[in-house]
């Protein structure tokens, strides 16, 4: 017999064991963790520790990716705040250099906008190409790892040919709503941002950044 119609005929057999109770005595396993045998019923407990301390080392998983949400919405709550109380385009800029840097400890971002007169302020309404528009107006979501988009490469001035690693995020009032803009995080560290990484939170700040920067063109 092959050892999977082994492990299906226990399976459908529950009562094997109670048939033949001596033999649960008699069979002697290899230890999971060791060299020596051990019983049914000693292997049957050794799982069941493995399993505990699996389940034991997922929650405390689970309960610091919670107080990590946690920090982070609290964070993008006080950054809510500030954009809310922002009056003009150079509010906006001052209130979200604060909390990148402060709260979120991003050391770089770059921002340009497109919805704005070109007079508003120099830098954040600096023309870009239709190119740049076209490729952001193409992400659906935020894009994380090498610079998405590679005409802003020019927005980091003299730091840029020491950054590796971007958040790219389109600015968007509303989920459906077309980009008014753009905002670059950028980091000196390979692993800051990556490809896989969740952009939950990288795409709420596309659209607060967004929705603030709307109320400004009325």
């Amino acid at each position: 017999m092959q050892p999977e119609h082994i492990a299906e005929f226990l399976t459908r057999h529950p009562n094997f064991f109670n048939d033949f109770p001596t033999l649960l005595a008699e069979l002697h396993i290899p230890h999971p963790h060791g060299t020596h045998a051990v019983s049914m019923s000693e292997r049957q407990l050794i799982a069941m520790r493995d399993k505990v301390r699996m389940l034991e080392n997922k929650l405390a998983e689970l309960i610091q990716f919670g107080e990590e949400n946690d920090g982070i919405s609290e964070k993008l709550h006080a950054l809510t705040l500030a954009l809310l109380a922002a009056r003009t385009p150079l509010d906006i800029i001052a209130a979200l250099a604060l909390h990148l840097r402060e709260g979120f400890a991003v050391p770089h971002h770059a921002l340009r906008v497109w919805n704005l007169p070109a007079d508003t302020t120099p830098g954040l309404t600096d023309p870009v190409s239709p190119a740049v528009r076209d490729s952001v107006a193409a992400m659906a979501q935020p894009v994380c790892g090498a610079l998405a988009v590679n005409d802003a490469d020019d927005w980091f001035g003299e730091v840029s040919p020491h950054l590796r690693a971007f958040a790219c995020i389109p600015l968007r009032p509303t989920p459906a709503a077309p980009p008014v803009g753009l905002l670059v995080l950028a980091s000196e560290e390979a692993k800051r941002f990556y490809p896989s990484m969740g952009t939950l939170y990288l795409e709420r700040l596309g659209q607060l950044v967004g929705a603030a920067l709307a109320r400004m063109q009325g």
